[in-house]
């Protein structure tokens, strides 16, 4: 069996990770990719659609496949604007989701974060919990979160934050065991290739993941 994948978010750690997984399956036909601005890369699976993401409606109707991947998301460094974070990590992906399952679309998988929660102190993880919340509501055949802990990977645009973290991290996850593991940090394309596998079992229900989850069944 053939899919066609729709990915969300493919500029980002994840989302490039993915993308290259997803051309390289034969079991994925055609990868159609939601961007602001054309990626620079070239495969005859890909096909790009360049999208107003304000106007998200006027293409609603290319949101058609089997599968939406999104792995949407920025930082409040990125985006220091509180509305446009909003935008950016809960109306975007919520409405391709509504666009999708409109269409058709049996399967959604989305990167939320480990300790996503919307009874949460912290405003990102609330944020997560609450974009959890409203997915979980739209009753897709096949939901997939994953709630990754701190991302490693090489990133396109350089931060300082990640020169500190990452050394940081390797030194702190020798010390997280038991319940204390799913904290350990987790690379990107590890994560990527779960999403990939999951959605190839064509399971039925809604899951979540979490950070030694992903691990496991990598």
């Amino acid at each position: 069996m053939s899919y066609k994948a729709i990915l969300v978010g493919a500029s980002g750690l994840i989302g490039s990770k993915l993308l290259k997984q997803l051309t390289q399956r034969d079991q994925i036909s055609e990868v159609l990719v939601l961007v602001r601005k054309a990626l620079d890369i070239s495969h005859p699976k890909i096909r790009q659609i360049l999208v107003n993401f304000d106007k998200l409606e006027i293409h609603s109707a290319d949101i058609q496949g089997d599968i939406i991947f999104s792995c949407l998301g920025t930082t409040r460094t990125k985006t220091p604007d509180p509305l446009l974070y909003r935008k950016v990590d809960m109306d975007y992906p919520l409405m391709i989701a509504e666009f999708g399952l409109k269409n058709g679309v049996s399967q959604f998988h989305i990167v939320s974060s480990l300790g996503a929660n919307t009874s949460s102190s912290n405003s990102y993880l609330k944020l997560k919990g609450e974009l959890e919340n409203k997915i979980e509501k739209l009753n897709y055949p096949s939901l997939h979160i994953y709630q990754p802990s701190y991302l490693t990977g090489e990133r396109k645009e350089k931060r300082i934050a990640d020169k500190i973290m990452m050394p940081l991290m390797r030194l702190i996850d020798l010390l997280l065991f038991g319940s204390l593991k799913k904290y350990r940090s987790i690379q990107a394309e590890t994560v990527a290739k779960v999403m990939l596998n999951q959605s190839l079992k064509n399971l039925k229900g809604s899951f979540i993941y979490t950070s030694n989850q992903i691990q496991q069944i990598a």
